[in-house]
């Protein structure tokens, strides 16, 4: 690109020959092994999820604007959408899993809560590898043999293993079970949020759709998140401005009509309001050389 911003590629799921069950086990020397032109050190946004484990060796890994360092332990969790790359895993070594959005039904609150990156003490991550591998090995067996193929247990072995990775973090205050009322309402919110983002950019445009008060939305988004829904939406908003900044050549006024800001002096009120600069300047300060007008 002449402005010299880093194209991201935009990745589907694209299962395997006879491996169309919604998830996959590879590992990082199969990623190597696969990728020997090294496009994995180039922005990417997958259609779906990967789950990776960290069980020997070192390496480094940006997602969405942050960068973690990867050892034995690291646990890596990139949701579909998120803008990452591998920025070196040559010498890692562990399980990457694939799997499908919505494979994995009721796990919407750790996906808004959990972050890109966290770590594993060497029982956790003994125990969590050995999942992994369960998982792998009914997979193979449902590959090799489709009649002992049962979607819903290789659900419940990747269920399992997230449980087992999952970092351990305070509930926040409020928070509920998994089964209950509050989470059953973020679930819809969120997924409505991700749905209507770009156009609705006021809770109440979600409560009326979804047949809830904003107070509703509101305690059940605070239950699961530790944040309010008008936060929760305008964190969202945030993180794709940061993309489209970081990542195409759209100037900004064309970045505030994608996200359904009809003008560019509010998107710029937003913006400065949520991330304490305007939006050129955070384009140049994170190395992207696009235009800037509007």
């Amino acid at each position: 690109m002449e402005n010299g911003h880093r194209p991201v590629r935009q990745l589907p799921y694209l299962p395997a020959v006879g491996s169309a069950y919604g998830v996959e086990v590879l590992s990082f020397a199969a990623l190597r092994a696969m990728d020997g032109h090294r496009r994995r050190v180039q922005p990417q946004r997958p259609d779906f999820h990967v789950f990776a484990l960290i069980g020997s060796g070192t390496g480094s890994h940006e997602a969405d604007f942050h960068d973690y360092r990867l050892e034995e332990g690291s646990a890596v969790w990139i949701r579909p959408g998120m803008v990452h790359r591998w920025s070196d895993i040559d010498a890692c070594d562990g399980p990457l899993v694939l799997f499908r959005p919505g494979f994995l039904p009721g796990f919407t609150a750790p996906e808004a809560t959990t972050p890109a990156c966290w770590h594993l003490d060497r029982q956790r991550l003994s125990l969590a590898v050995l999942a992994a591998e369960h998982l792998d090995r009914e997979h193979g067996a449902a590959v090799r043999t489709p009649r002992l193929a049962s979607p819903a247990l290789l659900s419940h072995l990747l269920a399992a293993l997230l449980l087992r990775a999952l970092p351990d973090t305070p509930a926040p205050a409020g928070a509920t079970r998994s089964g209950s009322r509050h989470t059953d309402v973020f679930r819809a919110y969120r997924a409505a949020v991700e749905e209507h983002f770009t156009d609705w950019h006021h809770v109440a445009d979600y409560a009326r759709a979804l047949g809830y008060d904003v107070r509703t939305l509101t305690r059940a988004t605070r239950a699961a998140t530790g944040t309010g829904a008008k936060a929760f939406l305008d964190q969202r908003i945030l993180l794709e401005a940061k993309r489209l900044l970081a990542h195409t050549d759209l100037p900004v006024g064309g970045c505030a009509r994608r996200l359904g800001f009809r003008d560019v002096g509010n998107f710029t009120t937003f913006f400065r309001r949520q991330a304490d600069v305007p939006p050129a300047a955070w384009r140049a300060a994170h190395g992207t050389a696009g235009a800037d007008g509007v």
